[in-house]
């Protein structure tokens, strides 16, 4: 497989991880000291065959993600989920498999200029994703089979607003992933 995209990355071990998974050109961020010069190629970059952020499923990864949005806000975003993500407690693109790399990748999504309110908290309360004992494990679940990563309730409801999902398609992948488990009591 290969990606026209150039793939953005924190670390070197991540690089690898995509060169291993497949054809495709990778930006190294260095972690949060961005340098001058990898802002210069990532700005390149967007600006020729465009950019995928695919930073790792924690705190970190996320805020780096967020410098980079906040500079290019057409690039497309791809998630690991956190469990695929981590081994022997090393939470890292570098962890997952080739798999689910190329199936984040394949998944990815350019943020929304305008968000469109779409989704409220109805729509998630109907799979059960707020408010039960195992709804982050189920906001893990269908954020990931959407391709918009795992977020507490508000960031996952501005995640459906803004990387334009279709209700079409979010009742269809929590209907496959949830079928007749949705809506739960509270224990």
């Amino acid at each position: 497989m290969k990606i026209n995209e150039i793939i953005i990355v924190e670390g070197k071990d991540d690089q690898s991880a995509i060169k291993k998974a497949l054809d495709a050109e990778v930006i190294v961020t260095g972690g949060h000291g961005i340098t001058e010069n990898t802002w210069n190629l990532i700005k390149k970059a967007y600006s020729g065959p465009g950019i995928i952020i695919l930073t790792d499923p924690d705190f970190s990864g996320e805020m780096i993600r967020k410098r980079i949005q906040e500079r290019f806000p057409k690039a497309k975003h791809a998630y690991i989920s956190r469990a695929d993500a981590t081994k022997k407690g090393d939470v890292g693109v570098e962890n997952a498999s080739s798999g689910n790399i190329i199936e984040a990748l394949k998944k990815a999504r350019c943020k929304q200029v305008e968000q469109i309110d779409l989704f409220s908290m109805d729509d998630l309360l109907h799979f059960g994703l707020v408010g039960l004992k195992d709804s982050s494990m189920k906001r893990d679940k269908l954020g990931s089979s959407l391709g918009i990563g795992y977020g507490n309730t508000k960031t996952f409801l501005k995640r459906l607003n803004n990387y334009g999902i279709t209700r079409e398609e979010f009742y269809q992948h929590g209907e496959a992933l949830f079928a007749g488990n949705g809506k739960q009591d509270k224990k």
